[in-house]
């Protein structure tokens, strides 16, 4: 069940990333994650009511607020990174945050065996290269670089916080609603500020508009980006973190793919070599 969940956390994250990257085409991009959080609240507190979720608060629910800290922060300097670019290294290098899940997992005592080390070097090389690292061209701004790691860190953190935020199934539901209020609460502040400093929140004109036209794909990233925690959660807690915080890392392979099939946009030979290794290294763990 590790396999399967940690596989489904990829294409729901792949597909929220794909949504997320084209919503920033047409509104600021601390906006849509606001917007697409919030949505996903309102989803989330019916489900908490409707199964009861506020019995199953603990202590772990902590982690939950933890990682709802993290993640804007972690967002936010992704997209800022790619402002700064090239889009060809920051893509890649943002992927290395999978060294903390797997870290925390080697710290508690997991030792995969010698297949799924292999496995996990192998499907971590085509994480990397499935972004279409440029080992050419114009050098990387320290900003950009920094803005980068950080939001590795953040995206590794956030792995590693939500999977030991609950054990039940109610559980769940509730640290994912807790960490999504937190997201917003977090992300809405940062946004209060960048209005009050100046900066658009929409669109000049038809801002909303297009706001309104966005609101069922902002659904779905907000959804998807909550129900890709979920299963996480799910493959952390069915089997060894190791494996799940690999396999889940896949997502820039199917936002690649995402890229290709809706958009046209055409491969680079690095990013196909880089698909066949993540497959390859998918295999070696299933197989261990």
């Amino acid at each position: 069940m590790t396999t399967f969940f940690a596989l489904a956390t990829a294409v729901l994250w792949g597909f929220a990333d794909f949504g997320g990257g084209l919503l920033t085409r047409r509104l600021p991009a601390l906006t849509v994650v606001v917007v697409s959080q919030s949505l996903a609240v309102v989803v989330l507190g019916a489900v908490v009511l409707g199964t009861q979720a506020w019995r199953d608060a603990g202590s772990e629910l902590w982690f939950a607020v933890a990682a709802g800290l993290v993640g804007p922060v972690a967002m936010l300097s992704f997209y800022k990174a790619l402002a700064l670019g090239p889009m060809g290294v920051v893509s890649p290098l943002a992927s290395l945050g999978v060294v903390v899940p797997v870290g925390v997992g080697l710290a508690l005592g997991e030792r995969p065996g010698g297949g799924q080390f292999a496995g996990i070097a192998v499907a971590v090389a085509g994480i990397m290269l499935a972004g279409g690292p440029e080992l050419r061209g114009a050098p990387v701004q320290r900003q950009a670089l920094v803005l980068t790691l950080l939001s590795a860190f953040g995206f590794g953190a956030v792995m590693a916080l939500i999977s030991e935020a609950s054990t039940t199934v109610t559980g769940l539901f509730l640290a994912l609603f807790v960490q999504r209020v937190t997201n917003v609460a977090a992300g809405g502040t940062a946004l209060w500020l960048s209005a009050r400093r100046g900066n658009p929140v929409l669109p000049a004109g038809t801002g909303r508009a297009v706001l309104w036209g966005a609101l069922p794909a902002l659904a779905f990233v907000g959804l998807a980006d909550v129900a890709a925690n979920g299963t996480y959660s799910m493959a952390a807690q069915s089997g060894p973190v190791t494996v799940a915080a690999v396999l889940a890392s896949l997502y820039p392979v199917v936002t690649a793919l995402a890229a290709r099939g809706v958009l046209g946009e055409r491969l680079k030979v690095i990013q196909a070599a880089g698909a066949g290794l993540a497959l390859a290294g998918t295999v070696l763990l299933a197989a261990g």
